[in-house]
């Protein structure tokens, strides 16, 4: 399988294929438009055309700097004390990847911030219809097109376990996780957020009776994890230990997931890399609750817990600490508070896509409503006003339309290019990550990691189904 005329004709200005290698010759049009098209193809493009742009841009960031890596030895500093004082803002990047991605990274440079993630979910891989080499692709694009330079954090944020699927088959439930970070992993995935809380089963007697199979599948993933990272680079890898939207996590289920996820690692594989992060419940929900008019609950998100957590996390295990999800649709005034009790991470989704429903054009809004009350109408409940559906729902397109949602231009696109910039520094600003490319720059080293020129072998699609709604 050969490069096509058109992605060479696209690449030309920036690169050169010879030999089945990739050599840069103008570094400074990664930074134009062309790197517009060439992520166009990759996305958009022809099956034998989307391997090659997707690979291109690959190599053009190993040739440059911006390499997809694991932030876990960041987090081991954090968790040894050596660095505070910010939290990582942990973004899914659902609707406009690219244009979203760009304003990220334009956002990174001017507060010279380097802690902060990049990430999607299993839910959401299906239903944004983004494979994880699509979404590697999109991310490292975005970066050079803005200039960046510097390691990329590329996360999968809930890898999640099905419960009602693991009762039925638990080996095949499991099996498509593990084929889902198997893909993800090949893809450039070096974060991963293993998610077997579902299966905490709170009718037991005791904590570690009711952990038990979180912690056990949890190691059995970890393992299959560990397996397949690439020479030089330990994945990132998080636990929970309580879902999202239910009882708020304490310190005792804590420790009885972490004592029995590092009895059981370290009985079945000794000396094998754990987890460097703790996903807990501390009030929120994904998403947030949704009232009949469309507006969002307000949440009572216990800060106390968060903190007593971390803390636990940092002092007995060694992590980075608690990470919040499910916090985007929080007020803005609780921001400031995630830095002061040493929140490690939170994961933000929800708040941004619903900017991009409000400042797409009416026209394609208007289209995408009319295109859910025929396509998601199972998905309404009893009692859901069209407006609570909406909202339930709209996530659900962003696959569908995704091609329209790109297509976005002129003055409509500049409206949600400056929203996203004054929103992305905003919760920077807030999160103390202005100035943690100096952190990044410290402890996180990357090597180069070229890979072959495409061949005619396709990418493998792991099940993914779109039935969870893990993502926030």
């Amino acid at each position: 399988m050969t490069a096509s005329p058109d992605l060479i004709r696209i690449l030309a200005p920036i690169a050169s294929i010879e030999g089945g290698a990739l050599r840069i010759t103008n570094e400074s049009a990664l930074a134009s438009a062309q790197m517009d098209q060439l992520v166009r193809v990759a996305v958009f493009g022809a099956e034998s055309d989307r391997h090659w742009a997707r690979w291109a841009i690959w190599e053009l960031g190993q040739a440059v700097g911006v390499r997809s890596t694991s932030i876990h030895s960041l987090y081991l500093a954090r968790g040894r004390g050596e660095i505070k004082g910010f939290t990582v803002p942990a973004i899914n990047v659902r609707g406009r990847a690219y244009n979203t991605a760009r304003a990220i990274f334009r956002t990174a440079i001017k507060l010279e911030a380097g802690a902060f993630i990049l990430e999607i979910a299993r839910s959401e891989i299906a239903y944004t219809d983004q494979r994880p080499s699509e979404y590697v692709a999109v991310m490292l694009a975005a970066a050079m097109r803005e200039g960046f330079r510097g390691p990329v954090f590329i996360q999968g944020d809930h890898f999640q376990v099905n419960a009602k699927k693991y009762a039925v088959d638990a080996a095949k439930e499991v099996g498509d996780v593990k084929h889902l970070a198997t893909e993800a992993i090949h893809a450039g995935f070096f974060n991963i957020d293993i998610d077997t809380s579902t299966l905490v089963d709170l009718s037991k007697s005791t904590l570690d009776e009711q952990q038990r199979l979180n912690y056990e599948v949890g190691v059995d993933i970890t393992r299959h994890v560990r397996s397949l990272q690439p020479k030089g680079v330990d994945i990132s890898l998080g636990g929970e230990i309580g879902e999202v939207g239910t009882e708020n996590s304490t310190v005792p289920e804590l420790r009885a997931y972490m004592d029995g996820y590092n009895r059981t690692l370290a009985a079945q594989a000794p000396g094998t890399e754990g987890l460097a992060k703790i996903s807990v419940q501390s009030g929120t929900s994904h998403g947030g609750v949704v009232l009949a008019d469309g507006s969002i609950a307000d949440v009572a998100l216990d800060f106390n817990t968060l903190q007593a957590l971390g803390e636990e996390a940092r002092k007995d295990y060694g992590l980075a600490g608690a990470v919040q999800h499910g916090a985007s649709t929080l007020p803005e005034t609780a921001f400031h508070n995630f830095p002061r009790v040493e929140t490690a991470e939170i994961h933000l989704a929800t708040g941004f896509q619903n900017m991009l429903y409000d400042l797409i054009p009416a026209a394609l809004r208007d289209e995408i409503y009319a295109w859910l009350r025929v396509n998601a109408v199972e998905e309404k409940k009893a009692g859901d006003s069209d407006e609570q559906f909406i909202y339930k729902t709209r996530k659900k397109a962003l696959g569908p339309f995704k091609e329209k949602l790109w297509a976005i231009g002129g003055a409509d696109a500049a409206a949600l290019d400056r929203a996203f910039d004054q929103k992305f520094e905003f919760l920077f600003t807030q999160l103390g990550a202005r100035g943690t490319a100096a952190y990044v720059a410290r402890f996180v080293t990357t090597a180069p990691m070229h890979r072959a020129a495409p061949t005619d072998g396709k990418a493998g699609i792991a099940a993914a189904p779109d039935d969870l709604d893990a993502g926030e």
